[in-house]
């Protein structure tokens, strides 16, 4: 990359990596509100697991249709709706008062969440970069994504040991606005070649929709979903009732960590950590070795920890060592994933097309957390719907494998 290129892109990567940590920050928390929302109303699990599934349904819906917006009118325009849409659907769940209202709200958060997070941000910074740094710089974006995991579990926590939750989320609501901060960052990208500016996106939409190699991407990312945000939903939840007791002379003790729940919160955080240092690798091995195959082995060894943790008996220290290796792979396929769709299909629609595989992503999310409610709310815990996501993990590393990985053939460009 030449040094007038690297000012450039530095910003972009900045600003960009800054939206994407609030994105995730508010995001990640909303596990914690599983049992005060629901002892609020005397619900059962199900109704905020369903809202929270919605929102999830919504954030894929949502996506390609960011991605189209921000390609056809504009970056910037497509973060401002995302951020209003975010905040006002924070606020309205706040007051809410029946599962109907909040899992109507929920969609406003989904498409908020769709317009500020990795589909626009990701094909902002992935325009930006040169070829030889996209795969890096896409991880250091993710990872940035994870920073904001870090804190918001445990800030969430805090909040409400001093606030009810509803005014957790109007708080919530004013920094989401904290992206619009960050909007001048985001100048003009790399522009596309050539054919990819020739093409329309009709075009490009459909020869991917006919590629397998496509098809195989959108439907391997389905289980990231799925485990992903039954984990965010539904883990500080479980921990608090399957979890054994922290000694009180133990190390988590000493860390003021005394409570099931207080360790609920602190492992959304450590995944968070972990997989700070997990996507910046992913994106360094993205630049040197198969994509596809980094992302079958990715999903083989997430599919290996869950199966472990759920045959060992859940203690604190199992609890913690969980967190920290499946956060490592946590969002390690995003670049992956992203850098793969760019390589194949080009830069031109890089935003839409993840868009759309990403929605598989959601689709994944909403099954992972309302079924996460509905088998809790049958069976008393979340023994059988665990081992779903190991079966759809074992699927994803199987699926990846017969991808064609190599620049889609593009029809030449007619002489004028």
């Amino acid at each position: 990359m030449s040094r007038d290129s690297a000012r450039l892109f530095t910003p972009v990567l900045i600003g960009g990596s800054l939206i994407l940590m609030i994105n995730f920050a508010l995001r990640a928390s909303f596990g914690v509100f599983q049992i005060p929302v629901a002892e609020t109303f005397d619900w059962p699990r199900t109704e905020f697991s369903m809202a929270i599934a919605i929102q999830n349904l919504a954030w894929g819906i949502g996506q390609p249709i960011f991605g189209a917006l921000a390609e056809r009118w504009g970056d910037r325009l497509a973060i401002i709706i995302g951020a209003a849409l975010y905040s006002l659907g924070l606020v309205m769940t706040a007051l809410a008062t029946t599962p109907g209202e909040m899992q109507f709200w929920e969609i406003a958060v989904g498409f908020g969440i769709a317009g500020t997070g990795f589909g626009v941000i990701l094909a902002i910074i992935g325009r930006a970069a040169s070829d030889e740094n996209r795969s890096l710089a896409l991880g250091i974006a993710t990872a940035a994504g994870s920073a904001g995991q870090v804190i918001g579990a445990p800030l969430a926590e805090g909040l409400l040991a001093v606030l009810p939750w509803q005014q957790v989320f109007i708080v919530f609501a004013a920094l989401v606005l904290l992206v619009l901060i960050f909007l001048p960052m985001l100048r003009s990208t790399r522009p596309a070649s050539r054919h990819e500016i020739e093409e329309s996106l009709g075009t490009v939409l459909k020869r991917a929709f006919t590629d397998p190699s496509y098809l195989m991407i959108f439907a391997g990312f389905f289980s990231c979903g799925y485990q992903l945000a039954f984990i965010t939903a539904h883990f500080p939840a479980m921990i608090t009732e399957m979890c054994g007791p922290i000694a009180p002379d133990g190390g988590l003790a000493a860390l003021g960590i005394t409570t099931t729940s207080a360790l609920g919160a602190v492992a959304i955080g450590l995944i968070g950590v972990a997989n700070i240092a997990g996507s910046i690798a992913a994106g360094w091995l993205g630049k040197r070795y198969s994509r596809k195959y980094l992302l079958a082995g990715v999903y083989t060894l997430r599919t290996v920890i869950a199966a472990w943790f759920i045959l060992t008996p859940i203690t604190p220290a199992t609890v913690v060592i969980f967190s920290l290796l499946m956060g490592s792979l946590w969002l390690a396929t995003v670049p992956l994933t992203s850098g793969l769709v760019a390589y194949i299909y080009g830069l031109r629609y890089m935003g839409t097309l993840y868009g759309f595989v990403f929605l598989s992503h959601q689709l994944g999310s909403f099954l992972g957390v309302w079924l996460g409610g509905k088998l809790y709310d049958l069976y008393g815990d979340y023994t059988v719907v665990w081992w779903v996501g190991v079966g759809v993990g074992a699927f994803s590393a199987l699926i990846h494998l017969p991808v064609r990985e190599a620049p889609a053939l593009r029809p030449a460009a007619v002489p004028a």
